[in-house]
């Protein structure tokens, strides 16, 4: 049974407007710069064990994944097929908006691992998703949820817009206890810029991580 965490308010956001339209033109882009991915693809080395079954959930084009790493099967999430389409890391992905249905089309325990990468901010019923993550998730297997400070700011929850950065992992947090996952762990750490640029900037994008494991 889902435990609702948010207020009806705290899921509201600026656009309404349905999210498959929102992403309907491919964005090949990096959302976070290279001093950010370059630690999340450390994280990546560190915690996740080779040969696993993996889901990166609300993907894109790139999965930040280490090269020399082989899994045994890598499945994405996303909204834009044209993005899954072009991520060379992923063996099968789907469409479909967690806004609209938090059911996954995934067996139970069937997943090692599941990635979500500045993802979390736009669920507006992340309640029903975590709990249906704690389904397809194998037990002692893992969640990964990491983000930053940016976000498109039109399509973020209030619960999102308003926090700080220490109340985005409490929040995440929370949702996942209520759901009955373990008290997750947690990663908060400045990055440096890299290269020329490191002189003039020398602050990066922030990286934040939730790491939780089911029970």
């Amino acid at each position: 049974m889902t435990v609702q965490i948010l207020t009806d308010y705290e899921r509201t956001k600026e656009d309404n407007n349905d999210d498959s339209l929102f992403y309907s033109q491919p964005r090949f882009v990096n959302h976070l710069d290279e001093s950010f991915r370059n630690r999340l693809t450390n994280l990546y080395r560190e915690k996740i064990p080779e040969g696993s079954v993996l889901l990166d959930l609300m993907s894109s084009w790139i999965s930040h994944l280490p090269k020399e790493i082989k899994y045994k099967r890598v499945i994405g999430h996303g909204l834009n097929a044209n993005e899954l389409e072009n991520n060379q890391r992923l063996d099968a992905y789907w469409v479909q908006d967690l806004n609209v249905s938090q059911e996954l089309p995934l067996d139970d325990s069937s997943i090692d691992v599941c990635l979500m990468v500045a993802a979390w901010q736009y669920l507006q019923y992340p309640e029903k998703l975590a709990l249906d993550l704690k389904r397809v998730i194998k037990p002692n297997g893992r969640l990964i949820v990491s983000f930053s400070n940016r976000a498109f700011w039109t399509k973020a929850p209030r619960v999102w817009i308003e926090g700080s950065n220490s109340d985005h992992i409490n929040y995440i947090k929370n949702v996942l206890v209520a759901q009955g996952w373990p008290e997750p762990d947690y990663l908060a750490e400045p990055t440096k810029r890299q290269g020329i640029r490191s002189f003039l900037l020398p602050s990066s994008d922030p990286f934040f991580s939730v790491l939780a494991v089911n029970s």
